[in-house]
């Protein structure tokens, strides 16, 4: 009989982590569509799918007997590939002449580039 109540307690949490995870995901949609600029779309589909999918897979991890360690192991590389891609496809980004990308604040990056830049 506990061991009933464990294990459906468990089925709720990883319920509960995926619902949330799938929430996140729903919202990363919405801001990329509802941004306007590119840096804030670029963080939109990159910060909340990376804890989306997390959730997502804890709650898989959490219901499954079998295959934790390779969904703990594709989390991992989702954590490290998602942030490093959004942040090259920012830069590629800057330096493109066809983006347009308005900033709402000082631009820092300008002077970073101008220094780096071949005479």
């Amino acid at each position: 009989m506990i061991a009933s109540t464990t294990d459906s307690a468990l089925d709720a949490v990883a319920g509960l982590a995926m619902i949330a995870g799938a929430a996140l995901m729903f919202l990363a949609g919405v801001g990329a569509v509802r941004f306007r600029d590119l840096y804030s779309r670029i963080h939109a589909i990159a910060k909340a799918p990376t804890l989306g999918m997390a959730l997502i897979s804890l709650g898989g991890a959490i219901a499954l007997d079998e295959g934790r360690g390779k969904i703990l192991l594709a989390v991992a590389l989702i954590f490290i590939t998602a942030p490093s891609a959004a942040h090259f496809i920012g830069r590629a980004a800057y330096g493109a002449d066809d983006v347009e990308h308005r900033l709402d604040g000082d631009d820092d990056l300008a002077a970073v580039v101008a220094d780096r830049a071949p005479d």
